[in-house]
């Protein structure tokens, strides 16, 4: 029976009804009309599909495609794998990226039956446990910020320390559930105090549209790959720059609001193939006509605008083919 129907029953019962008239049968038949108003045609548009779902268990590291993945509030997740609470970093804690180290991109981290996989050219595979308790907590500092991590092993600080070749030793780092996040808004204040990453930049979802990475692309001289951004959920089925607009979106059961544009650095200057930083391309193109507007400058200060940070109002899986919704209001 819908909400209109158990509207109505209530209404039209002896005794009992005329209590409730102005009580439960109202309320009944203002979720009715709720239901009607949510149903309207145009309030969820189509808007695309989503095309791809990366996750990037290490921070910089080698994005892992998958084809369905829980999207948590502090980011995508896949099995034992979550995006970005792998770290790198220094001895005395503070985090290695990309910038600093170009050949991160090119390590990739998978996990099997609880064990962590670690591959990367030219050095043999290392597995170790994902779970590790006894192993101690290291403090490290994230943009600026205290969070700890669980350090995972002299082995793994070995591998690490063997693949970059220089004289200072490295350690990897994961972040567990009972772990203090870090707030969002300490990093950037459009974001609410209640959102908590692990070690990503600052948002737990990037989402970038095909369109957007097409339109760069006719404007180089040679292409990138989406994965050159390290977005969570590529969409495709759109025009380009759309996903500028989609201040609150639906994918399945999945509810995201956009906070912010991510402004790009140099990291975007690293090729996820061959782990080189040209510190010029694509990132001089997209300055050139991806800049925000005056208003906004003291958000985006001169970093060009690709892609967009949301946060995850409602938690469930998403699969790559499912149709994405605008939600107006």
């Amino acid at each position: 029976m819908d909400a209109r129907t158990l509207a109505v029953t209530a209404l039209s019962r002896p005794g009992r009804a005329a209590l409730l008239a102005g009580g439960a049968a109202a309320a009944l038949l203002g979720a009715a009309l709720g239901y009607r108003y949510l149903r309207k045609p145009g309030e969820a548009v189509r808007v695309g599909v989503v095309s791809q779902l990366l996750i990037h268990p290490i921070k910089s590291g080698r994005a892992v495609s998958v084809s369905l993945a829980d999207c948590l509030r502090t980011g995508l997740g896949f099995g034992e794998l979550q995006d970005r609470h792998w770290l790198v970093v220094t001895e005395d804690g503070h985090m290695v990226t990309g910038r600093q180290e170009p050949r991160l991109v090119l390590v990739s981290l998978t996990g099997e039956g609880g064990q962590a996989v670690l591959n990367g050219p030219n050095m043999e595979e290392l597995k170790f446990p994902i779970k590790q308790p006894d192993n101690p907590v290291i403090d490290c500092r994230v943009f600026g910020a205290d969070i700890q991590g669980r350090d995972c092993g002299d082995r793994v600080s070995q591998w690490f320390t063997d693949y970059f070749g220089l004289e200072k030793t490295f350690r990897l780092v994961h972040f567990e559930p009972q772990m203090r996040h870090r707030k969002s808004a300490e990093c950037e204040p459009l974001f609410s105090q209640h959102e908590e990453v692990a070690y990503p930049d600052v948002g737990p979802v990037m989402l970038l549209s095909e369109a957007s990475v097409n339109d760069l692309n006719r404007k180089l001289e040679k292409e990138v790959t989406v994965e050159r951004f390290r977005p969570n959920i590529v969409i495709s089925d759109c025009e380009a720059f759309d996903e500028d607009s989609w201040e609150e979106i639906q994918i399945g059961s999945v509810r995201l609001q956009r906070v912010m544009s991510c402004g790009r650095c140099v990291f975007t200057t690293v090729d996820p193939e061959t782990g080189i930083i040209s510190r010029k391309e694509p990132l001089d193109t997209l300055k050139s006509y991806r800049q925000c507007t005056p208003s906004e400058q003291h958000i985006y200060k001169k970093a060009p605008l690709f892609g967009q940070l949301h946060t995850v109002k409602k938690t469930g899986v998403l699969q790559v083919g499912d149709v994405v919704y605008k939600i107006s209001r």
